[in-house]
């Protein structure tokens, strides 16, 4: 008579919940509640897999697609700016300034509209406001003297190039206005400087003429960067988060999947799939670059003016930790040994994987989510019933390396509900503020 092995986990009423390792031909993970949820853990692998694959084919194909729509918009602008070499009426207009307008695009021009005019209106006011100090500097300068213009010229280079460098080094300066600062060290010392060599009014109309092709080239790149198939960094942004939620369901999903598998089929399979939790823990500093070109973004679609894209870096912020928690509990599989299987932690992996994709829904059609009516009640009835399978007191007793694995699963879980819970709130904030439609 073949024998099976159990896992025994104290819970706090006195019981016990024994894990028979299941046979070799049961590998469906059922749940043993009746929930009005839909069967997220019957698809199988193949399935799951080909959807995987499809979906970064897609976004793949996408990404190719905008790069070379980019490349051409570039392009289009640089022969649309070389027009002031070629015809000579412009060419007449600008004369040798030509080139600070060709320089204009070719630093201005970014992926997305977003970056593109926030970058361009940097340059416009750092030029603006570098040449005008630099101007009345110089002006300043040539009424002293020799002596005196060689003295407010440095005086003027080393309080400015001092205070702006003070300034850059802001965090909220340096995310948004960065670079119109260094164009206004860059400009001001140009045209205080050449007021040494040069004539006031010299100076006054070299400024004036620089400004007038940097504002051409600013033109032509904003131009074509709005009106020829635009690329927002808002949508891409917004695109980004939702994805994530599906992305995460879907790792938990395959997490819970592997937890009920015998451990010696984890030497002949892939094991659960968490490329997209390791993705998202690198993923701050462009979803606040993102955020950053999108509020440079005129309205456009869905998106207004002064939307609120703070929100959308808290909920990337919030759903970094989760992906961080479900690669703890990846760990947990890695460190047992033999089969576990929890009936009540395949329930709730079920109500928390639903509320996952639940919220991802909501934001993709932007509409709020039932948070008090449908997803908190199901947080709530999945906390209570993991409370009763915690059992601290016991915990330190416990000497087979395979029960602790699996409490600390059980306890990694609990974490995830309270991080999901907490993405709820967050969600059902940003409905509020930026006006999601109500649920149908």
């Amino acid at each position: 008579m073949k024998s099976t092995s159990t896992h025994v986990i104290s819970i706090t009423n006195g019981e016990e919940i024994i894990a028979p390792s299941p046979r070799k031909h049961n590998k469906a993970f059922h749940c043993s509640h009746s929930l009005p949820l839909p069967p997220v853990f019957s698809k199988s692998k193949i399935h799951f897999s080909l959807f995987s694959v499809g979906s970064f084919l897609r976004n793949k194909k996408k990404k190719d697609t905008e790069r070379i729509i980019h490349s051409i918009k570039v392009g289009i602008s640089l022969v649309l700016i070389s027009l002031l070499y070629l015809l000579e009426p412009l060419y007449v207009l600008v004369a040798e300034n030509a080139i600070w307008a060709i320089m204009t695009v070719v630093v201005t021009f970014e992926f997305s509209a977003g970056a593109t005019l926030g970058k361009g209106l940097n340059r416009g006011m750092g030029t603006v406001l570098g040449g005008g100090l630099g101007i009345i500097a110089a002006a300043l300068a040539q009424k002293l003297g020799t002596v005196g213009n060689c003295i407010i010229i440095g005086a003027s280079v080393f309080i400015f190039g001092t205070m702006a460098t003070y300034f850059r080094l802001f965090p909220s300066v340096r995310k948004r206005y960065d670079y119109g600062v260094m164009i206004f060290i860059l400009t001001f010392n140009l045209v205080v400087v050449s007021g040494v060599r040069t004539e006031h009014q010299k100076v006054w109309e070299i400024a004036r003429d620089r400004l007038l092709t940097m504002v051409m080239g600013f033109v032509v790149c904003i131009s074509v960067s709005l009106l020829v198939f635009p690329l927002w960094a808002s949508d891409e942004l917004h695109d980004s988060i939702v994805s994530r939620f599906q992305g995460l369901a879907n790792s938990l999903q395959d997490c819970l999947e592997e937890y009920v598998k015998f451990a010696a089929e984890k030497e002949n399979k892939a094991g659960a799939s968490f490329g997209i939790c390791k993705s998202l823990l690198d993923s701050k500093s462009k979803d606040e670059l993102l955020a950053n070109f999108a509020k440079w973004e005129p309205w456009h679609g869905k998106f207004g003016f002064f939307y609120p894209w703070e929100k959308y870096l808290k909920i990337g912020e919030v759903l970094r930790e989760l992906a961080a928690i479900i690669l703890a509990l990846g760990g947990c599989l890695q460190d047992s040994t033999t089969a576990m299987a929890l009936e009540p932690c395949e329930a709730i992996g079920s109500r928390i994987v639903w509320t996952m994709r639940q919220l991802g829904d909501s934001m993709k059609q932007m509409r709020k989510c039932e948070a008090e009516s449908h997803i908190s009640p199901k947080l709530k009835t999945a906390r209570e019933e993991l409370s009763l399978m915690i059992s601290t007191s016991k915990i330190a007793t416990i000497q087979n390396m395979d029960a602790l694995a699996v409490t600390s699963f059980v306890f990694l879980l609990n974490r995830v509900v309270d991080k999901v819970d907490q993405i709820t709130k967050e969600v059902q904030q940003l409905g509020d503020i930026a006006g999601f439609r109500p649920p149908s």
